[in-house]
């Protein structure tokens, strides 16, 4: 390794990164705590460190040089010199090859060993060890990217949040075992651009593709070592950079021409971003980055001993945001994503633990402030996950105007109300009608509301109906990880059975999951997979099987092609009848101009609803009737929106019910049955039937039924 034989310029602290300019590279990188920075090169294929240049400006912190002769390709990382004291914060170690936390893209893999910590492992104290071995052999490294692409007349698609039916999927899991992908493109960003998965998503009627992680993250080493891996994603170590092992071409070109051949297709990118940790773990992680570059500023100490991390996520640290440049790193990191990459919104993992100024969370958090008062982040789709791991982080329903939640409380009422469970019509009638409770008081509207009655983390829909049980063995952790309530039902037999009722049983309960979740109010999100009865086989925490267990598989039965039929059916419904995508929560009177409530609750004897019958604990019928006709709603341009009029049926009990069809003073009208779950493929409509006359509601089933006047 060789001192630089190259011209070096003092260069500028901004932009942060390497950053080409069609002359020469400038690279920038902030450490408020550092005695000496220093940027390493490396040969064409990051294997031999060429060269190493001492930054000798600093700007406010932030450390800069320019190379003149610095050109797209060239691959380097950065020791940071300073002092090694736990007891103080402070964890810098030059021997410790460090990757740029501004990275535009990653090179090589994670190759673990002891190098790679900054103490000496066996050791128990880590500040009573130095370790002096060197990690840039088995460490990621960092590539200057040229960001030139040429993007043509793409337009993010900006579709209203309330026309909006997200679809959560694994770059990896989605393709990985299509058919008519091509093999070479399995598994990647390229892989989904292809028209069959575009074909599939534009058949399914979904307008944005939600992808887990994308960021750069890294297998954890106690995974790697039982033979397993991070499959999920969640464990970020550069927030710029698209992970590597997505890139069919080894190009970061191929994320942009995902983008915009899905924006063509009318689908907008939503990412699934993790800013609430990195992958360096506890005291005891590694030093890959943001511990070495300057610990104490980029995460959150404990105030009394400093050595250990405030763990408001579960994974070891938390990022420091009461610190501006840490604040400034994720708000570039956005921007990125959205001014360079186009993508059209971010779904923020554990996002309560960027809301925490002090210890507790705090709504008004000044994070959330610069986001929505920022031109370009406050006009895309900012989703919540609404809750951290620490005290006081669950905070469904207190975000602030401009975001959306993911909402758990759909959730689990909706397993509950169909898996039988009693005393629940009430919170059922709010969450199927988008949560008014958690929303309306703070000024949002119905699409704040992210329903959802499956995710990415436990199980998949056809599991939630075939397993009473967790059955993680696969992960082996002795079945000890994972959720314990699950609110699933196996419907009489644990797994797979060749019982015809139970198979009849768990289809009709699949069919009623999706209906509910298509035909209520707010922004529905659906699980890739389930629309293909997709099974984990009982697993519901699979973040380490990258393996067919996990994949999507697209070889379908007729059973799961009815199943993705129904789901183009609910979804064509949704999209064609403004009346299950209200802009604005139901009054639940009159309007003006019209004579009839814009909702109607209603009870099994075609009545409105009493209060004494939601307190009925042995209560699981339901009707809801939705005003159309005359729906006080606008469009975009200021023009009156009507529709027709819906019935909605719900049975969550094991018997049939004949459900009394109301009749409205002021319409001759009939009831045109649209679906049934009841019936094989649910898509057979069902009928006529007079006001006033019973509808045959079966057993754990939900109907659709429209009104028409009457002309017969």
């Amino acid at each position: 390794m060789m001192r630089s034989a190259n011209p070096v310029w003092p260069g500028h602290p901004y932009p942060r990164g390497a950053t080409w300019d069609g002359e020469g590279v400038n690279f920038s990188i902030f450490s408020e705590h550092a005695d000496l920075v220093e940027l390493c090169l490396f040969d064409a294929k990051g294997r031999r460190e060429v060269e190493r240049i001492p930054l000798r400006e600093q700007t406010d912190q932030v450390w800069h040089c320019y190379l003149p002769q610095g050109r797209p390709g060239l691959i380097y990382g950065y020791r940071v010199h300073g002092p090694y004291d736990p007891e103080a914060g402070h964890r810098f170690n030059p021997h410790k090859l460090l990757l740029d936390p501004y990275a535009k893209q990653v090179t090589g893999r994670l190759s673990w060993s002891d190098a790679h910590f900054g103490y000496r492992i066996g050791h128990r104290q880590e500040d009573l060890s130095f370790d002096k071995r060197d990690s840039a052999s088995g460490m990621l490294k960092a590539v200057v990217v040229d960001t030139a692409f040429t993007w043509g007349d793409d337009r993010p698609p900006r579709t209203p949040w309330h026309d909006t039916v997200i679809y959560e999927a694994h770059v990896r899991g989605l393709t990985m075992r299509h058919p008519e992908v091509p093999p070479p493109l399995r598994g990647t960003y390229a892989g989904i651009a292809t028209p069959p998965v575009i074909e599939h998503l534009k058949r399914l009627g979904v307008t944005a593709i939600e992808l887990m992680p994308v960021h750069a993250f890294i297998d954890d080493r106690h995974l790697v070592e039982r033979g397993l891996a991070n499959y999920w994603g969640y464990n970020s170590i550069g927030f710029f950079a698209p992970d590597n092992r997505y890139l069919a071409t080894g190009n970061i070109n191929e994320f942009k021409t995902m983008v915009k051949t899905l924006h063509s297709a009318g689908i907008e990118v939503i990412l699934d971003v993790v800013y609430n940790h990195t992958a360096e773990g506890n005291h005891l992680g590694p030093t890959l980055c943001f511990r070495g570059i300057d610990n104490a500023a980029y995460y959150r100490l404990t105030r009394d001993n400093p050595r250990y991390y405030m763990d408001y996520t579960g994974c070891g640290n938390t990022l420091n945001m009461q610190h501006p440049r840490v604040v400034q790193l994720i708000m570039d990191s956005l921007r990125y994503w959205v001014q360079e990459m186009h993508v059209d919104g971010f779904r923020f993992d554990l996002a309560s633990s960027l809301a925490r100024e002090l210890h507790e969370v705090d709504r008004l958090g000044s994070f959330f402030d610069i986001l929505l008062q920022d031109p370009v982040l406050s006009q895309v789709k900012l989703i919540a996950e609404p809750w951290d791991l620490g005290e006081g982080g669950y905070q469904v329903g207190n975000f602030p105007v401009g975001w959306a939640e993911w909402n758990d409380r759909y959730r689990d009422t909706v397993r509950g109300y169909w898996k039988g469970d009693g005393g629940l019509l009430g919170e059922f009638a709010q969450r199927l009608s988008g949560s008014s409770d958690l929303y309306e008081s703070s000024g949002r509207k119905p699409y704040a509301s992210v329903n959802f009655v499956t995710a990415h983390d436990g199980f998949t829909l056809n599991d939630l109906v075939s397993y009473d049980g967790k059955h993680n063995e696969a992960n082996q952790e002795n079945n000890r990880d994972g959720h314990d309530n699950n609110l699933s039902w196996n419907c009489g037999a644990e797994g797979e059975t060749r019982d015809p009722e139970i198979h009849a049983l768990r289809a009709r309960q699949k069919r009623n999951f999706l209906a509910t979740l298509l035909f209520s109010q707010g922004v529905p999100m659906l699980l890739s997979g389930d629309e293909l009865g997709r099974s984990q086989h009982g697993n519901n925490n699979a973040y380490c099987q990258d393996n067919e267990l996990a994949w999507l598989n697209w070889n379908l039965d007729s059973e799961r092609d009815k199943l993705l039929s129904f789901v183009g059916r609910l979804l064509d419904l949704r999209r064609e009848h403004v009346v299950f995508r209200r802009r604005h929560f139901f009054r639940g009177h009159a309007v003006t101009g019209a004579d009839e409530k814009d909702i109607v609750w209603l009870s099994p004897e075609g009545r409105e609803m009493q209060d004494e019958d939601w307190t009925q604990d042995y209560a699981r019928c339901l009707g809801v009737y939705l005003a159309g006709e005359e729906l006080i709603e606008v469009d975009e341009q200021g023009q009156p929106l009507a529709d027709d009029s819906f019935l909605l049926l719900f049975n969550a009990h094991h018997e049939r019910i004949p459900f009394l069809l109301p009749s409205f003073h002021n319409i001759e009208a009939v009831w045109e049955g649209m679906l049934d779950t009841a019936i094989a493929d649910g898509l057979a409509t069902t009928g006529r039937f007079l006001p006033g006359t019973p509808y045959s509601l079966e057993g754990r089933s939900l109907a659709l039924l429209m009104r028409r006047r009457r002309h017969w």
